[in-house]
């Protein structure tokens, strides 16, 4: 067995293997090695997390002992590029003690991960944009005011996160504006001022490739991204979203928005993924805008509303071509959006020769089960000729009456019966 004398390391072999520890605990203990460790936790660091997931001893300190130890801790480190702070949402800090951790690490700082209160507000992009090195930003609980092009900017950062944090729609755009080669922005549940009476969102940026929505209200949003590849809505109230693209949009994920006009025009030509679950929308393009997505291999619609919509399941393998993940439920009661039309359809008198040739996975499920879910489900495995998987989602109650009893093992026992006929094909039931 190879044997390593840890004293013959390298100072910056040391700081690496430090820096990989990351937690702040664990590597002021493993610096107390010897002194070669504690020199290489001072010159070689990279990397320090105060992290109260790692250690809940965070929790004990009062603040103002907390604030002593990372400011100790920070300013033992001269090349320090990734800080993570991450405390209870009920500590907070003092402004003074976070600028002087930002005003100690400008020199060197990649990375900065930030979510703790502050005793009182203040301007935390002010500082942070004297980072000239910054890749990735993430805030949370702090407010960003007075964002100004002329002289703030982020020439380096791809990643910004900012959740619950107060700012205002304009600040909100121009932030994204000095940030040239932003990929990823991710913005939660955000305390946003509007300047008029109609709550307006517009930010545009030509690198963004990844953009997340949550808990964002309101009356219109306009994202105007020519790069963007994945977006992403969730736990939304909006009644207009537009997107103005290229055609570059490759995954579109929605879960649990209310929306009034959804519109991502020309950017369905390139979707690879359509993730579609908890959806309620009444404008009348969705359904037309999905279906010109040729190269779709990925389609879940799980729980949509879509009024006066219908989707034409004649036509749906000849648009997706290249489908291999096909996800359904069954809601009679909603008239959603994934019910077949009509029991005629229901009992099996789709035309067949419309198959989903590629789908190879299969995922069908019910909100409130009744007879006609079972016949839904042997004219869909008609319709999938080379099916490897089958997955069966169901919602049962604890008070279930001895009917909807009764209809859940018919069911089961139809669907052995039914599977005899598709001997290659596995089956997964997975009930709530």
């Amino acid at each position: 067995m190879l044997s390593i004398d840890m004293d013959h390391l390298p100072v910056e072999v040391i700081g690496n293997i430090l820096s990989h520890l990351k937690a702040a605990r664990d590597i002021v203990i493993a610096s107390t090695t010897c002194r070669k460790w504690r020199h290489a936790w001072r010159s070689n660091l990279q990397s320090l997390s105060f992290n109260y997931h790692e250690w809940p001893g965070y929790r004990d300190l009062a603040n103002a002992d907390l604030e002593i130890l990372i400011t100790e801790t920070i300013f033992q480190t001269v090349g320090l590029q990734d800080l993570y702070i991450y405390m209870d949402d009920t500590q907070e800090f003092s402004v003074a003690s976070v600028i002087a951790w930002l005003m100690y690490t400008r020199e060197t700082l990649r990375k900065f991960h930030y979510n703790v209160r502050t005793s009182t507000r203040f301007n935390i992009i002010e500082k942070c944009v004297r980072h000239h090195k910054l890749e990735e930003l993430v805030l949370a609980y702090n407010s960003i005011s007075g964002v100004e092009p002329s002289y703030q900017k982020f020439p380096c950062l791809r990643l910004l996160v900012l959740s619950y944090v107060s700012v205002s729609a304009l600040d909100l755009g121009l932030l994204l504006t000095v940030c040239p080669k932003i990929e990823t922005f991710m913005l939660v549940s955000p305390d946003i001022s509007m300047s008029d009476a109609q709550a307006t969102m517009e930010l545009s940026s030509s690198s963004l490739k990844h953009i997340y929505l949550d808990g964002v209200r309101l009356d219109k949003f306009t994202l105007e991204a020519g790069s963007l590849e994945k977006l992403h809505l969730k736990d939304c109230t909006l009644e207009l979203f537009e997107l103005i693209g290229k055609g570059s949009l490759r995954v579109l994920k929605i879960d649990d928005v209310n929306l009034l006009y959804f519109d991502i025009g020309e950017s369905t030509a390139n979707l690879e993924v359509v993730d579609v679950s908890n959806f309620t929308i009444t404008g009348p393009k969705f359904c037309n805008m999905i279906s010109r997505s040729a190269k779709l291999t990925r389609l879940k619609l799980w729980g949509v509303v879509f009024e006066d919509q219908v989707v034409d399941w004649e036509t749906m393998p000849v648009c997706f071509p290249h489908l291999t993940h096909l996800s359904l439920n069954y809601d009679l009661r909603d008239n959603a959006l994934c019910d077949l039309r009509g029991d005629d359809v229901l009992r099996g008198s789709l035309n067949v020769s419309h198959q989903f040739n590629n789908v190879v996975v299969l995922e069908l499920g019910w909100t409130v089960i009744n007879d006609l879910f079972t016949e839904w489900v042997a004219v869909l495995l008609a319709r999938c000729p080379n099916l490897r998987r089958l997955v069966i989602h169901g919602v049962v109650s604890e008070a279930e009456t001895h009917y909807e009893c009764q209809i859940l093992a018919n069911f089961t026992s139809t669907i052995v019966r039914l599977m005899r006929k598709y001997m290659n094909v596995e089956v997964q039931f997975e009930y709530e």
